[in-house]
């Protein structure tokens, strides 16, 4: 069975992207005044070519991410085994 983790520190969330090969992201023509849109993480190898998304630095993303309150849910693995880039952002408890 696959359990989910959850995590507001930096450190952790970039190593998990980076190990599953995610970058930074934010979804085009979302920002708004100073709102830098809406924060992805975006797994290039495991979609299609994602024109709707825009890569940003990780600093960038902090900002947004912690700005907002926010924490990531995440899986490591899925529940046969392989590896899982489930993830979602939720509010900060």
């Amino acid at each position: 069975m696959s359990s989910s983790k959850q995590t507001h520190n930096h450190a952790t969330i970039k190593a998990w992207a980076e190990k599953h090969g995610g970058v930074p992201a934010i979804v085009a023509d979302t920002a708004k005044g100073n709102n830098e849109g809406v924060l992805r993480i975006h797994f290039p190898k495991h979609s299609e070519n994602k024109s709707d998304l825009k890569e940003i630095d990780w600093d960038t993303f902090f900002e947004n991410f912690d700005s907002n309150k926010l924490d990531l849910l995440y899986q490591e693995e899925k529940s046969d085994g392989e590896e899982s880039t489930f993830h979602k952002f939720i509010n900060r408890e």
